[in-house]
């Protein structure tokens, strides 16, 4: 009667395929898992949306609109010069401010500010939009996405980390600011 504890080559090497498809398997479900789980940690992490600072209000004039940039709050060690973030500032009357996402709200390209015509146009697809932001003409449907802002002891902030769309809670189109002392 043979010996039941001796393991032949086939045994063996079955057994070693079973391990290396078990590894591969945890290595593919590792990132997966991430994936699925980082919106619950995403949510519960306060530096990925915060206030960010743009400068003082009073380098904003009335009636004007002006780029300025910002560094989001949600920077990983690749980010590099990608993490300095371009927004347009339009500052309507007193302490009142719209601060639009420079991207298009079509296909996200950077849309441009012309003074002379008041209008902001992406040079992708030809969209068109007022100085309110709304939208003037071009396939995108619906006007420049709005970061919500607060003035605080004479400077501007806004809410940043993701870019505004319509389905990111407080970031999106119609935000109201707010004036603190």
């Amino acid at each position: 009667m043979p010996n039941e504890t001796i393991l032949s080559r086939r045994g063996l090497l079955a057994k070693i395929g079973i391990l290396f498809d078990a590894l591969v398997g945890l290595a593919l479900a590792v990132p997966i898992v991430q994936f699925l789980l980082s919106s619950i940690s995403r949510r519960s992490s306060k530096a990925y949306i915060s206030w960010v600072p743009l400068g003082p209000a009073s380098q904003f004039p009335e009636a004007e609109t002006r780029l300025a940039t910002f560094r989001n709050p949600y920077v990983t060690p690749t980010d590099g010069e990608t993490a300095n973030t371009a927004c347009w500032v339009r500052r309507v009357a007193g302490d009142q401010f719209q601060v639009f996402a420079v991207n298009c709200a079509h296909l996200g390209c950077p849309v441009r500010w012309f003074p002379q015509s008041g209008l902001f146009m992406c040079p992708c697809h030809g969209g068109v939009y007022y100085r309110d932001g709304s939208r003037a003409s071009g396939p995108p449907e619906r006007g420049l996405f709005e970061y919500p802002f607060r003035l605080q002891n004479g400077m501007l902030a806004i809410k940043a980390g993701e870019l505004p769309t319509p389905g990111a809670g407080g970031a999106s189109a119609g935000a109201v600011g707010e004036v603190r002392a």
